[in-house]
């Protein structure tokens, strides 16, 4: 079976699960987002959840966050880990929102990119699910599922975030994003389907009776 088919095959399927996608992190606009999305690094989106509202009833723009002392953030954000790391990136960014952007997320990229705390994948949800731009943001676990499906053989997220590019068509990727990691949520465990029980997997591969063995990012 060519890629191309297999792509069809992930399109398809994860259309016909998932016709609506919305967006896992609870936000009212860019800042809480781009906030949200930070928080969920090494974290659950439930977790993000209940820890966020706390956090935004306190402060839920950069002027006001700028307010709040690095150590008040960790306190509340403590439970999605990393706290130091992410109270700290909150209070800078927030800052740097203000005096560099009038108070409002730059729906640019790169700029994102620069932002203390923020990566690519960051980046990449901000612009995608926020601003509405095309973007494929590759965590681990798409990573996991595009190799189980036969659509890379990267061996990073960067190298998987290119092939997927080149697969895909433009105007599915915000949408197809979501949907993969909704599917590895439902369908696609790491420790359970092993790229052997899942409709997707099945379809795909339907010869391989082994568990795929993973290239680790």
């Amino acid at each position: 079976m060519r890629k191309a088919e297999r792509a069809q095959i992930v399109l398809d399927t994860l259309e016909a699960h998932y016709p609506e996608t919305p967006v896992p992190l609870d936000h009212k606009d860019h800042f809480t987002l781009l906030v949200a999305v930070l928080l969920s690094a090494q974290c659950t989106d439930e977790r993000v959840n209940k820890v966020t509202p706390k956090l935004f009833a306190l402060a839920d723009n950069p002027i006001d966050m700028c307010k709040v002392s690095p150590d008040t953030i960790y306190k509340i954000i403590r439970p999605c880990g990393l706290g130091p790391k992410k109270s700290k990136a909150i209070y800078d960014l927030s800052h740097i929102l203000c005096s560099s952007y009038g108070g409002q997320v730059p729906a640019d990229i790169k700029a994102l990119e620069k932002l203390p705390g923020v990566g690519h994948k960051t980046a990449s949800v901000v612009i995608s699910q926020g601003f509405g731009q095309p973007a494929f943001p590759v965590d681990t676990h798409i990573h996991r599922l595009a190799q189980r499906w036969g659509l890379t053989k990267g061996k990073n997220v960067t190298a998987t975030e290119k092939d997927l590019k080149k697969i895909f068509p433009k105007a599915s990727w915000n949408k197809l994003h979501l949907q993969i990691i909704f599917w590895g949520r439902e369908f696609c465990q790491a420790q359970q389907c092993h790229g052997i029980k899942c409709e997707i997997c099945r379809a795909t591969f339907p010869k391989r009776s082994k568990p795929f063995p993973h290239k680790k990012p």
